[in-house]
């Protein structure tokens, strides 16, 4: 698997995040590795599609919340070999300080092995 980061790999579809985000649909999952959250469900598109999630209200500066996307798109684009089907799933950043990469990098991984089963 290329370790790229693509356009078709982006979760883009206001009518997909509304029902990846939806309460009512009990076939969502969920996955928590401090200091990312993962809310997922099985896709039937070729490819898992990811979305990532930093809170303007925790972080008010656009530089720090670009900083901590960044920081998890790489540890999500390094460590993606570890899903075993396609998924839709949302990552978002639930620490109340920017984490040092090693960190984010550590709860995606968990993230990620835990909803793939692995």
């Amino acid at each position: 698997m290329k370790k790229t980061f693509g356009k078709n790999e982006r979760l883009c579809s206001l009518k997909a995040i509304n029902s990846l985000f939806d309460r009512k649909n009990s076939a969502n999952g969920g996955a928590f590795a401090y200091p990312v959250r993962a809310v997922f469900k099985n896709s039937d598109g070729p490819v898992a599609q990811v979305l990532f999630s930093v809170p303007k209200k925790q972080f008010k500066h656009a530089v720090d919340r670009n900083l901590i996307r960044r920081r998890m798109k790489e540890a999500y684009r390094l460590n993606k070999n570890l899903l075993t089907q396609s998924y839709e799933v949302a990552f978002i950043y639930v620490g109340k300080i920017i984490e040092d990469y090693a960190v984010i990098e550590k709860g995606m991984k968990n993230c990620l092995k835990k909803f793939s089963g692995v």
